[in-house]
């Protein structure tokens, strides 16, 4: 872990055990969490997301994350490596990245993060600010 990722995602340690928080510490993180099955479906979506994307959990869950509600990120720099950690069980990537929502684009951090012990992936985005470029 970088000082980089330490900045962008503050509250790292929570990623780590993402898996075991309540529902209301996993609404209230202060990034974006949104946990994918192996063929991208959406299976947890949290409230902090919601408020980015302008996307309510109740209407992306169970819908799939790459073609359905961010086709976006259908490119090989996000769902490329999305698809490359989950066959080898390997992914814990940060990059910067650009949602073009239809309503207005956002700058973020991404942060994509295999979960060996639900066998799922996490998508971690945090608001990137002016002064961390374009």
């Amino acid at each position: 872990m970088s000082t980089a990722d330490l900045t962008v995602f503050p509250e790292w340690g929570k990623m780590e055990r993402i898996d075991s928080l309540g529902e209301q510490e996993f609404d209230r993180l202060p990034f974006g969490a949104i946990q994918l099955a192996a063929d991208g479906k959406i299976l947890k979506y949290n409230m902090t997301e919601s408020t980015i994307s302008g996307r309510r959990p109740e209407d992306v869950i169970g819908k799939d994350f790459f073609t359905d509600v961010a086709p976006c990120t259908n490119v090989k720099e996000f769902a490329g490596r999305f698809r490359e950690g989950f066959v080898n069980r390997d992914l814990n990537a940060v990059f910067p990245y650009r949602f073009n929502f239809k309503m207005d684009p956002a700058n973020v951090w991404v942060r994509l993060f295999y979960s060996p012990s639900t066998d799922s992936a996490w998508v971690f985005v945090s608001v990137r600010r002016e002064s961390e470029g374009p």
